[in-house]
């Protein structure tokens, strides 16, 4: 279970009592996340998430915090920071940095349809365009120069086979990086796999999960979210899935020409940050009980990657 900080109940009884919502009657850990605690928690007035942040400076948590009430104001299905009756949204629980957020309702899809997909695509872009004309500022602390920095160290934990294709793709990121940041930005989840949307049947009711978000290309968020929806066992992109994908964010926001054209690289470069990220996780947490994602499966996706054939359309 990935609870990387467990709780008592008498503390989660004093945490929760500020925010006026009535008893607490239950909770328990879940078990999908990888980089923060989280918990289901059922007060005596509904369902709600606590997390603890594990990971990252807690000065950037009043971006989070405000980027979704921006995000929420704008009629998306996203969690929220609820604050307690004296207007309190971020707390302290258990020495960490604690949200308190209602619990969307929905399921994870496992396989997803065409359905899926363009729900997805709708969403990003609806997402994107909430925040393109006047983003709130973050880096990524995982962006293009992290993978420069931290692609030279873990090849040193790579079999020499792997070495020509994590090489190939560090040189395109240095080759393509000015181009890359030029790119129509806006705020970005940056992290939009199955385990962070939810669906009540063939309809998106909730996305989850904002801890990487920052502020960047447009197009990486969309390459990395085909990546993980749209990608079949082994590792190549399914065309029906990609094409419903494209096509619903494009009738929200109607690609570039110089997106168009990036396409390909960015969804290597997508791949690229998963893989250095998961070898990462792999290293740190081997042998523990936490939920660490298999790096090969990203490894994969990126060698499908040197050969894309579902081109960008693009009207402007």
């Amino acid at each position: 279970m990935s609870v990387f900080t467990p709780l008592e109940r008498h503390e989660l009884e004093t945490f929760v009592a500020p925010y006026g919502l009535g008893r607490l009657l239950d909770f328990q850990g879940i078990a999908e996340g990888s980089e923060n605690s989280n918990f289901f928690v059922s007060l005596e007035q509904g369902e709600y998430v606590l997390t603890l942040i594990e990971r990252g400076a807690a000065d950037d948590l009043p971006f989070f915090i405000e980027l979704l009430d921006v995000l929420h104001a704008a009629d998306l299905p996203v969690p929220y920071a609820l604050r307690t009756t004296e207007g309190q949204a971020l707390r302290a629980l258990a020495e960490k940095p604690a949200l308190l957020q209602p619990r969307l309702p929905g399921k994870h899809v496992q396989e997803p349809n065409a359905q899926h997909c363009r729900e997805v695509g709708t969403l990003l872009a609806r997402l994107h365009l909430a925040t393109s004309k006047q983003p709130l500022p973050r880096p990524s602390d995982r962006g293009l120069e992290w993978m420069q920095e931290k692609g030279p160290e873990l090849a040193l934990l790579l079999p020499d086979e792997q070495l020509p294709l994590l090489r190939e793709a560090l040189a395109e990121v240095a080759r393509l990086k000015a181009r890359l940041l030029a790119l129509p930005s806006a705020n970005l989840h940056a992290d939009l796999f199955r385990d962070n949307v939810l669906f009540d049947g063939p309809h998106l009711t909730g996305v989850i999960d904002f801890y990487n978000a920052f502020c960047g290309p447009m197009l990486y968020d969309l390459a990395i979210a085909a990546n993980d929806w749209c990608s079949k066992d082994d590792g190549t992109l399914d065309p029906q899935l990609t094409q419903a994908m494209l096509a619903a964010y494009s009738a929200k926001r109607p690609f570039r020409a110089a997106e168009a054209e990036l396409w390909p690289a960015m969804l290597r470069i997508a791949c690229l940050r998963f893989w250095l990220s998961r070898l990462i996780a792999a290293q740190a947490f081997a042998g523990q009980q936490v939920l660490i994602h298999d790096p090969e499966v990203f490894r994969r996706r990126l060698q499908a990657r040197r050969h894309v054939q579902v081109a960008l359309p693009f009207a402007l």
